[in-house]
């Protein structure tokens, strides 16, 4: 028999609403949610959850966890700690590793070691290349989230830079498509403008000029164009300009969308004054832009324009990071403390906590249409999580779990605190330590009736 949980008197945030009950776990499974007035069974374990939050585990449909072939900045074990430290029970991971996942057989390399080290709830997209059609059109969409499309110079080699090759791949590929969205060509000639006048050490703060609105907008209204002329389902990725909002719908319901779209923290925490103390610990790609953009990416939440909040967590060491501008690589590693940023914003009045839950929880298991997650139902996987609120705390350097051993949010100050995370009824996660042994997340599944 397996041992059952009882969270009780928790404040539930799930699907609009926000209420006092109780959550009784059995083995993988939510087994029954009581309201405050009803009676509680007993339970081999019980945890009173008085003034917490008890919200759905946070679903990230944007990670680069480093593994294979990086595992110097981070890898699936180290990152997957930090997710669940960070309430994210579930990922999903980006295929410019080395080697790069672009191959069926690589695919499922990447799929053994989560298996034996990941922490989290796991997935992985498969990267398309101009020359990988025929692998794409094996994939099994129940075991993969999407595939990975490069529309930009971020990426290693994994830029898709001829026409021929983009419209086979939106014209033939039934599964999601997610989208990088930068114009290489204006780029390009940015970063010339720039260099002839500064040389190599240009400053940080003209990163969001030379990765630039214009390079944004030129890319991802061809992505809309793509999609639209052959019926894709696309999902742009970290949006950062205001002008990009305008390809997007908030007039029908998410699952009749075909074009979707993610804002990820960075974007909607900072904006370009960061520059002057942060430098390279919020150089991204794409860049953290105007005030503006950041307001008008906040306010597309609120209107349901972007459908989902990630992170793009990205580590790199210090060393590869604190350097001039062309040397230091874009990435921030973001995961651990995603939520509790999120929260704070609603602490500050900008988001409610319901809308953040929709955005990081219940909308990425809608729009991919993700096996029993993201939800707080009975009959679901009980990937839970519990949140302390009035419980001040600095992040730090020392206490990040990343790899990297470093934070953009390093002397932030946040009001919540994770208190405890369940993955799959496991509890892996409790007050600062990780307990009970490592047991491993699970592959998700996707079905079309989600």
């Amino acid at each position: 028999m397996n041992n059952n949980i009882l969270i009780k008197n928790a404040r539930i945030i799930n699907e609009g609403t926000t209420f006092l009950g109780s959550v009784l776990i059995n083995g993988e499974i939510i087994e029954k949610i009581f309201k405050s007035d009803e009676q509680l069974p007993t339970a081999n374990i019980e945890i009173d959850a008085n003034n917490c939050y008890l919200i759905p585990g946070v679903i990230d449909d944007h990670v680069h966890f480093r593994d294979p072939g990086l595992t110097h900045k981070g890898d699936i074990e180290s990152e997957s700690k930090a997710a669940i430290a960070g309430g994210v029970t579930s990922f999903m991971d980006m295929p410019n590793t080395i080697p790069q996942t672009t191959t069926i057989e690589e695919l499922e390399k990447k799929l053994e070691i989560a298996a034996k080290k990941s922490y989290a709830n796991y997935s992985f997209y498969i990267g398309a290349t101009n020359h990988n059609l025929k692998e794409l059109l094996k994939v099994n969409p129940e075991n993969v989230c999407g595939v990975k499309l490069f529309m930009g110079s971020s990426t290693g080699g994994m830029l898709i830079d001829d026409i021929h090759s983009l419209n086979k791949i939106f014209k033939e590929v039934n599964l999601l498509i997610a989208v990088h969205c930068e114009d290489e060509s204006i780029i390009k000639s940015n970063m010339e403008k720039f260099r002839f006048e500064y040389g190599d050490d240009i400053p940080f703060r003209f990163h969001p000029l030379i990765r630039s609105e214009e390079a944004c907008y030129r890319s991802s209204s061809f992505a809309v164009e793509l999609a639209e002329k052959y019926q894709s389902r696309l999902h742009i990725l970290h949006l950062s300009t205001e002008r990009e909002l305008s390809l997007l719908r908030n007039d029908i319901p998410l699952e009749d969308k075909k074009i979707t779209a993610e804002a990820c923290i960075p974007h909607l925490w900072f904006d370009e004054s960061f520059y002057e103390k942060l430098e390279w610990k919020i150089k991204s790609n794409p860049s953290v832009k105007t005030l503006i953009d950041r307001e008008a990416l906040r306010n597309a939440v609120i209107n349901n324009k972007i459908d989902i909040i990630a992170t793009d967590h990205a580590p790199h060491t210090i060393e590869e990071k604190n350097q001039t501008y062309f040397k230091s690589p874009s990435g921030c590693p973001i995961i651990q403390h995603s939520l509790s940023a999120m929260l704070e914003l609603a602490e500050n009045g900008i988001f409610t906590r319901e809308k953040i839950v929709e955005k990081m929880c219940h909308n990425p298991a809608k729009l991919f249409k993700i096996n029993k997650r993201g939800f707080i139902r009975e009959g679901y996987y009980a990937d839970i999580v519990l949140i302390k609120n009035n419980l001040t705390w600095k992040a730090d350097d020392k206490t990040s779990l990343y790899k990297c051993k470093w934070t953009p949010f390093s002397e932030t100050t946040f009001s919540n605190m994770i208190t405890h995370t369940f993955v799959n009824g496991h509890l892996a996660y409790e007050n600062g330590r990780f307990i009970g042994g490592f047991k491993p997340g699970e592959q998700l599944i996707f079905t079309q009736s989600a």
